[in-house]
């Protein structure tokens, strides 16, 4: 959830440090600092935005050429300057930044406090700060040395920087659980929690493994293990651009998300699809075709919106390849006690690759012998080298906390899977294969035109910027559109939203709808389409407020909803990615005119890599 940011090399470390933060606000925006390394350590830090620290910063003396620097999206102990991190030792020796959750941090606490030492923060971390304290002091190690000591202590996840005041030209860090990278520059290195902060300096780097540690001083990198063996590490060079982490011209990095639908939902198909010769290849399942096309079941596992999207990816796959799916939270699957085998398929869906949940459910399905198919965005991240195959959605970075691009994205990938399963099985007619075909690859130009209407949306917000409730009711494929839709509402507006299958409005949800519910209508399914006619009448003869995303041409709804915006035709596997699109720009127009944070949301964060 953090974001972590460290330098050493030739250049001033603060101006970096401070744009890498910047960068990294998507990850965690509680409180901000950094640690700074010249003649001796000095620790700045404080509650609130990157911007907040700056202006607390902006006259002390910054000069140093090796820092450390956290966003931060507090766990242990509430956001206030105390707790804001780097966090150090007793003596001030040992400055640390954090990502993750240590698990035992109240047993060392209360054996730390037994030696003597003593805390100021309530952070899990600080603990960590002091046991590193403990090595370097009392047993004469060097640091590198001290941190694997003190980490072979710690139950939980991890991703940290050290700094040690008396070795004023070296970092230490390390990870489990948690993501880290390391950037090679030109007579420079950096430690971060992604590549976003160091793309403009670097495009060379190295994941760390789970419990790999790096030692990084002014000659150069050594990476090790727990049991301090030299590990071989792979340099990657990144294929990304610095234009793909600014805003371009719009007012939010949702909005600019949202608008590059068509480009991404283009490029999650890109060399798989061709609907002149009549192929889908997706290269993750050719690579284990067999065990896949003869799995006995596919079990989905995702958080949040891509839970969602393994919905959408459930209906996919058992109308259009016949197989039996199971989609599961990622939270809820691991502590139960599943039956899970050698014949069994487990999908990943992750935007970022390395949600704590999922990746601690892969864990035990592999484990239990299960196939991982893991369906990520970031490349090179955690879940993407757990899977045994997979497939990227290449999306691009997504910026803004409540996700958009990735969702379709996600979708597009899922749809291409069940009709390369399907083509293989033989369980779809060939000339319904072409159509689909043919449709998918006009979703891009239908996604645009949707877009056009975006000020029409605009109109419907100012109606319900007031609202305190909503609900959201969709039938068959558009039912996880729903879901998804209330979630954009909840997360971005602070407005309490529900999704519901259509048909289960009359089972509770019915006896909320009052002239002040607005109930969001997603009416698109041509087989279901009187069921749904006869909801949006029930809603209207109790009041309640009808907006309705509907096919072009719709006469029937028009006549009955408050609200009407129009959709492309298509064909019904397909209509997720077109009736999503107006329920993202809904959310956000609301949000904007209730004056709420869009990019960053309270109590959220982009990337949940902690339980």
């Amino acid at each position: 959830m953090c974001g972590i940011v460290s330098y050493l090399g030739d250049k001033e470390a603060y101006p970096i440090l401070i744009e890498g933060l910047q960068r990294l606000e998507y990850r965690g925006y509680d409180s901000a600092g950094v640690a700074l390394l010249n003649k001796s350590l000095q620790v700045f830090k404080k509650k609130g935005k990157v911007s907040d620290l700056q202006a607390f910063a902006a006259d002390k003396d910054l000069k140093a050429s090796l820092g450390i620097g956290h966003t931060r999206w507090a766990t242990h102990g509430e956001p206030n300057d105390v707790n804001a991190h780097p966090q150090f030792s007793t003596n001030g020796r040992v400055a640390i930044v954090h990502n993750g959750i240590i698990e035992n941090h109240s047993t060392l606490r209360k054996a730390l406090i037994e030696l003597g030492h003593v805390f100021t923060s309530e952070t899990d971390t600080e603990v960590l700060a002091h046991l590193i304290e403990e090595y370097l002091v009392n047993f004469n190690l060097s640091l590198e040395s001290a941190v694997q000591r003190a980490l072979t202590k710690i139950v939980g996840a991890f991703a940290i920087v050290v700094l040690d005041e008396e070795n004023p030209d070296l970092m230490v860090g390390a990870r489990r659980s948690s993501p880290l990278v390391v950037g090679l520059g030109d007579n420079e290195f950096f430690i971060a929690s992604d590549a976003t902060p160091i793309i403009k300096y670097t495009n060379r780097v190295i994941y760390l493994k789970d419990d790999q540690i790096v030692a990084i001083d002014r000659n150069g990198y050594k990476v090790t293990n727990a049991e301090n063996k030299t590990q071989q590490v792979k340099i990657k060079e990144l294929d990304l651009k610095l234009e793909e982490l600014e805003k371009g011209g719009y007012d939010h990095f949702m909005l600019k998300e949202i608008f590059q639908q068509p480009a991404t939902v283009k490029e999650a198909m890109r060399g798989r699809i061709n609907s002149m010769k009549a192929f889908v290849t997706v290269g993750g399942i050719q690579v284990n075709l067999n065990k896949i096309k003869n799995a006995q079941r596919f079990i989905i596992i995702a958080c949040g919106t891509s839970w969602h999207s393994g919905l959408i990816g459930e209906y996919l796959f058992e109308e259009l390849a016949r197989t039996n799916v199971e989609v599961e939270y990622a939270s809820e699957f691991r502590y139960r006690n599943p039956i899970i085998g050698e014949g069994d398929v487990v999908i990943a869906l992750s935007q970022s690759g390395e949600t704590a949940d999922t990746m601690s459910a892969l864990k035990l399905a592999k484990d239990k012998g299960a196939l991982i198919y893991g369906i990520v965005n970031n490349v090179g991240s955690t879940i993407s080298r757990m899977s045994d195959s997979g497939s990227y959605i290449h999306a691009g970075p997504e910026i803004g906390v409540a996700s958009t691009k990735a969702f379709t994205s996600q979708v597009t990938v899922l749809t291409l899977m069940a009709l390369h399963l399907a083509y293989e099985k033989g369980t779809i007619d060939v000339d319904y294969f072409r159509r689909i075909l043919v449709e998918l690859e006009h979703i891009p130009s239908k996604i645009e035109k949707i877009l056009k209407v975006d000020a029409q949306i605009q109109l419907i917000a100012k109606e319900f910027q007031h609202i305190k409730n909503a609900l959201y009711l969709g039938r068959g494929y558009n039912f996880p559109v729903a879901l998804e839709g209330a979630l954009k509402l909840k997360e971005i507006s602070y407005v309490h939203a529900e999704g519901y299958p259509a048909a289960e409005m009359k089972h509770g949800p019915i006896a909320l709808i009052d002239e002040n519910m607005p109930v969001v209508v997603i009416a698109t399914n041509v087989a279901a389409y009187e069921k749904i006619l006869s909801n949006i009448q029930e809603v209207s003869a109790r009041k309640g407020k009808v907006i309705a995303i509907v096919t072009e041409g719709d006469v029937e709804i028009k006549k009955l909803a408050d609200y009407v915006i129009e959709i492309p035709t298509t064909i019904d596997p397909l209509t997720p990615l077109l009736s999503v699109i107006p329920l993202q720009l809904l959310a956000y127009h609301i949000a904007v005119l209730r004056e709420c944070n869009i990019d960053q949301p309270r109590n959220l964060a982009k990337s949940v890599t902690v339980e």
